[in-house]
């Protein structure tokens, strides 16, 4: 193989990787994007129910933090790959395509995939314990899961760092076509 045609296999394959984590960020973020929508409704139900009929259900309420904390959550990759999160556009638009990716690649290699790392390693000690103990809600009647609620915690530290990965090899890639 030519040097030429070496870069190409490489450049394709840091191409499909990228891909792949991006449709993964995809797919998880339009199923839980309907969590907006059934949290407004049994926010609604809930509401209705307490004070026109009296009646409350405690599992009917910690649902909407759970579906609100797997939102918020796992959306996150979903957003960055869609350029959602907060940035500096009034400078970001100003500069080549060349430096918006020597930006990309210095941030995530040294601020989103670090910040990652620590979110996912730092919280494990607490979801496995959560799970060690199959941890249920402080309330009788509320959702026995809370393990997996926690669990959620590391699921965004991957999932973000799975978008920041596929960022970081498109930037890297568009470097190396120019």
């Amino acid at each position: 193989m030519s040097p030429e045609t070496t870069e190409q296999a490489s450049d394709s394959v840091l191409l499909r990787v990228a891909r792949v984590f991006a449709a993964l960020n995809e797919h998880v973020g339009r199923a839980v994007a309907w969590f907006s929508l059934f949290m407004v409704l049994v926010q609604f139900f809930v509401v209705v129910m307490r004070y026109a009929f009296g009646w409350g259900d405690i599992r009917l309420q910690e649902s909407i933090i759970y579906m609100h904390a797997a939102l918020f959550l796992l959306i996150a990759g979903y957003t960055l790959a869609h350029e959602g999160h907060v940035r500096v556009d009034v400078l970001h638009e100003r500069f080549s395509g060349r430096t918006r990716a020597v930006i990309e690649i210095l941030g995530a290699a040294f601020f989103l995939l670090p910040l990652c790392a620590y979110i996912f390693w730092s919280s494990m000690p607490y979801v496995l314990q959560s799970w060690a103990i199959l941890e249920t809600s402080r309330e009788g009647a509320g959702i026995p899961a809370v393990f997996l609620l926690k669990t959620l915690i590391p699921a965004f530290a991957l999932l973000l760092a799975l978008q920041g990965i596929a960022s970081f090899l498109r930037a890297v890639s568009q470097l190396q076509a120019k």
